[in-house]
């Protein structure tokens, strides 16, 4: 059956599972209906585009128990998989560099800072959730800068043509994403990770650099994430779920984070 309002289809039908697939603002009341009637939930990323609604779902998630997994689908992916066991074997990671740029995407709540929460929320979001997935912490200390002026030839923008944000993960290790959606015929999508003696790059050459050796980095041996969470919810057995609700408000804390900084131009602790 179809539905034009997700109210009527949660009262009149019997669900197992919802996949919430709304832009970052329009999180809320789908998510704590379903956590009331106990549904499972696939959710996209980012979560919400503020930390408090985000933070009162989280606590209605832990309360009803219910399974979810957020659309981090990098996490899933072989390239992803073996560059984490290889740095889990490592004595220490050092940092990250990561980036997401390239054009802008078409979509006119993207470029509206108060829907989407600008680039580095919704779009590079995958690049800050893949560098706290391979780094193996959470943050602790964001600090970032932004720039913007290039893209006034657009109608109803507001958001950031560029934004650097410096990362300092409760472990030690500190990482540098950069985003960008105002380059022409140029695009940069990936992320390194440094240790004394590899480094990886995952999204774009896939790459592994041994004492100056380089080669491919496998990508078999991924699962695909509709899989995994439709497993779940027929077993009750969710812990092969590699972002869960609770995981992904850690990356959004960050990404957040980022915003505060832009505005203030402090280093925000998280």
């Amino acid at each position: 059956n179809a539905y034009t309002d997700y109210r009527v289809m949660y009262d009149k039908e019997d669900l197992d599972a919802v996949y919430i697939c709304t832009p970052p603002f329009a999180h809320g009341e789908q998510e704590r209906i379903a956590c009331e009637q106990g549904i499972a939930m696939f959710i996209e990323k980012p979560i919400h585009s503020e930390l408090e609604p985000a933070i009162i779902i989280n606590e209605d998630v832990e309360r009803s128990g219910v399974i979810t997994s957020v659309g981090y689908h990098w996490r899933y992916g072989g390239n992803a998989q073996n560059a984490k066991a290889m740095l889990e074997e490592q004595p220490q990671i050092l940092g990250a560099l990561g980036y997401w740029i390239g054009g802008m995407p078409g979509t006119p709540w993207w470029r509206v800072r108060a829907q989407s929460g600008g680039q580095h929320v919704e779009q590079t979001t995958h690049i800050f959730d893949l560098a706290r997935f391979l780094v193996g912490s959470d943050g602790k200390t964001v600090h970032g800068v932004a720039a913007s002026g290039s893209m006034t030839h657009i109608e109803n923008y507001d958001v950031d043509d560029i934004s650097m944000v410096n990362i300092e993960f409760k472990n030690g290790a500190v990482a540098n994403i950069v985003s960008s959606c105002a380059m022409e015929g140029f695009g940069r999508v990936h992320l390194e990770v440094f240790t004394r003696g590899l480094v990886v790059t995952v999204g774009g050459s896939n790459n592994v650099n041994r004492g100056g050796e380089t080669e491919p980095l496998s990508g078999d041996g991924g699962a695909d994430r509709d899989r995994v969470f439709i497993d779940a919810v027929k077993s009750g057995d969710a812990s092969k779920i590699l972002s869960p609700y609770s995981d992904a408000l850690e990356t959004l804390r960050i990404m957040l984070a980022a915003s505060t900084s832009f505005r203030t131009g402090k280093a925000i602790d998280l």
